[in-house]
């Protein structure tokens, strides 16, 4: 399911990036992840801290740092035969609040929304449930939202975590 998104011809609006970060959640939760990854830029990392405030991705450990390569080759196993930890996949489900527009620099083509969170990820009768606030970089190429640095802040983040399968 291919959901039709207009080329923008100018800065994009604050309802443009809210809705941007809406429909990006729900590509995460119907699992469409290839369409999904193309919503990062070549250059672009997920990441979330591993400790609270943190401000430096490579000079202090973090629960995941990934560029486009390390979250096609995430997508890529999901979707494997021979992922057995994948069977039955896991599902996720987000709780969005509305998402804020923080910041607009139309000069250096960068938005940045924060949107708090609850993220529920299930596999069998394993249900985990996850508060965070998710900050999104983007930016406008060839007139469509793109996302530079996708920052997930868990609230519990020196918490010990299990695998978290999916994508918050």
């Amino acid at each position: 399911m291919t959901v039709h998104v207009p080329v923008l011809t100018g800065a994009p609006t604050d309802q443009q990036l809210i809705d941007f970060v809406v429909r990006e959640a729900r590509m995460i939760d119907q699992q469409r992840f290839e369409e999904w990854l193309e919503l990062y830029t070549d250059d672009a990392y997920y990441w979330m801290p591993l400790e609270w405030g943190q401000t430096d991705p490579k000079l202090t450990c973090s629960l995941m740092y990934e560029d486009k390569l390390l979250l096609k080759i995430r997508v890529e196993r999901l979707k494997g035969n021979r992922t057995f930890s994948q069977k039955p996949k896991s599902r996720c489900h987000h709780v969005l609040q509305v998402p804020q527009v923080d910041r607009r620099d139309e000069a250096a083509n960068e938005y940045v929304t924060w949107t708090p969170m609850h993220y529920v990820e299930t596999r069998f009768d394993d249900q985990k449930l996850y508060a965070a606030w998710a900050t999104h970089t983007l930016t406008v190429i060839d007139g469509q939202i793109r996302i530079k640095l996708k920052r997930v802040d868990l609230v519990n983040c020196e918490a010990a975590f299990g695998n978290i399968q999916l994508f918050m």
